[in-house]
């Protein structure tokens, strides 16, 4: 459904007819289309009162909507009317997680109303993990996962779970092989974990190990080439991408098409790369397309990245207000030991949790700011260009898909990297050491510190980024979520920043 056909959805909504009206709701909000939605569930949610599926569906779109105290509210309405209903159940502890509220009790509700829901069981550790229970979220997921050893997102949330709080990322991961050797998504998990803890040598052994056990995939065949690109082993890579068609999977495309840049032959990446564009709804190929143009010289890499206007840079501190006291509230939010696994940071700690969506009065004053600040940025925007991820057609409504506060210190650094999955990314620097904050140091020149824009020195360590930005405080820089960034290392002190993904809004 189109933004179109939703509109034409809401002119003739059978507010009259509760059963035909909470029907055409989840259809709206099923297609994306909630902040079309939302008026017309409030006025349904009065006008059936006594209706739990009323507020349940009043919940869905604001929660969409990301409005996160009407969403909870509205779940919560919704299960005082049917406490017996174990998906308004799940939905009410989701949307108080997300909130930033205590959500355990919730969450334990909801599980003894549907004890098979996985789904619920994760945001009870993450519950606990909000609350200051690490040690009771990881008992949970590892009593849960030696009970289902095969259970790949339980395993994979514990690992990220174990890595943050400085314990073996893979001990459940290990377990489970042991009791199922022959699992080739176990192993494909584990080698994918290794990878992304850039434990390269690790991921190596754990091939070795399924290969050992004789068991293959094509998940195992993909990762065992990239692992060995990804170590420099580039005869080795060739040969293994030479065994299957690496444009079976956009996943695999990416793989090769990196490969490939960095074994120096960037003019075979267009050829690989330009079919299966169009398929590439999670835009991991921009990035590997964008470096290939700018190396060949192609014209459309100007098309792509060459207009100014798609890097923003908005001083905003008078409008935030008070940034120690922001500072001082996001350290307490920064429960972890060590970086993530999954992400850029390196020397630092991350948020767990979408940011932005919590209640709190702080968060949520920043958040009207950045908002107001990206639709500002939005609006420069050059008009839509057919196929372009960035310059699009549909440019509202701005949804948060992510959000976080990383915390570096002494040395921290962001690996260059991209956000595929949103539309526009960002880093809005709160804190930073004594050296950076005074711009009379003569440290200057290093560019410690200092954001990288069109780097991507893993791959390319003698490419020359296109853009250094100077970090102040307040000051917010706007990007492509495409676009290659990282950070440069700083020699001591802490930087904290809040990063977050706009996501792209549906047509």
């Amino acid at each position: 459904m189109n933004r179109t056909e939703a509109r034409q959805r809401i002119a003739d909504f059978p507010l009259g007819d509760f059963q035909a009206a909470f029907a055409r709701g989840v259809e709206l909000v099923r297609s994306d289309h909630a902040e079309i939605l939302l008026p017309v569930a409030r006025n349904l949610a009065d006008t059936f009162p006594r209706e739990a599926r009323a507020h349940q569906l009043l919940g869905l779109a604001s929660r969409t909507a990301q409005e996160s105290a009407t969403a909870v509210s509205a779940f919560s309405k919704a299960a005082q009317i049917a406490p017996g209903d174990a998906l308004i159940a799940h939905s009410h502890a989701r949307a108080v997680l997300e909130a930033g509220l205590p959500a355990s009790a919730l969450f334990e509700r909801a599980i003894a109303l549907a004890p098979q829901d996985g789904t619920a069981r994760l945001g009870l550790a993450a519950a606990f993990l909000h609350e200051g229970r690490a040690q009771d979220a990881v008992a949970l997921l590892d009593a849960l996962l030696s009970a289902n050893p095969e259970w790949i997102d339980g395993h994979r949330d514990a690992a990220h779970l174990r890595g943050q709080l400085g314990i073996d990322p893979y001990a459940t991961i290990a377990a489970a092989i042991r009791s199922r050797p022959r699992s080739a998504v176990l192993h494909g998990l584990h080698v994918s974990i290794r990878l992304e803890a850039l434990d390269l040598e690790g991921a190596a052994r754990a091939l070795d190990d399924a290969q050992r056990l004789d068991v293959a995939s094509a998940e195992l065949q993909g990762l065992a080439a990239h692992t060995a690109s990804e170590l420099g082993r580039i005869a080795e890579a060739d040969s293994l991408f030479a065994a299957f068609d690496p444009s079976r999977s956009v996943g695999d495309a990416s793989l090769f098409a990196r490969h490939l840049l960095r074994a120096g032959r960037p003019e075979l990446v267009s050829p690989l790369l330009d079919p299966i564009l169009p398929r590439d709804f999670d835009h991991l190929l921009w990035p590997y397309q964008s470096l290939a143009w700018r190396l060949t010289g192609d014209p459309r890499y100007d098309w792509l990245e060459g207009d100014s206007s798609l890097v923003g840079v908005y001083d905003i501190a008078d409008a935030i207000g008070d940034m120690a006291g922001l500072a001082e509230h996001l350290r307490g939010l920064h429960f972890a030991k060590a970086q993530p696994l999954d992400q850029s940071v390196r020397g630092g700690t991350q948020t767990d949790g979408n940011l932005l969506l919590r209640t709190d009065p702080v968060i949520q004053h920043l958040r009207r700011v950045i908002l107001e600040t990206v639709a500002r940025h939005v609006a420069q925007l050059p008009a839509p260009r057919e196929g372009h991820p960035t310059f699009l057609a549909e440019r509202d409504p701005l949804r948060v898909a992510g959000s976080w506060s990383v915390r570096l210190r002494d040395a921290g650094f962001h690996s260059d990297h991209v956000h595929g999955r949103g539309w526009i990314s960002s880093a809005l620097y709160i804190h930073l050491p004594e050296t950076m904050a005074d711009t009379t140091q003569p440290d200057r020149s290093s560019h410690a510190g200092w954001l990288s824009i069109g780097e991507c020195r893993d791959i390319l360590p003698d490419l020359d980024p296109v853009r250094l930005i100077e970090p102040a405080i307040g000051r917010l820089v706007l990007f492509p979520s495409t676009m290659w960034h990282g950070t440069r290392a700083f020699p001591s002190g802490e930087r904290m920043t809040v990063a977050f993904d706009i996501a792209r809004p549906t047509p």
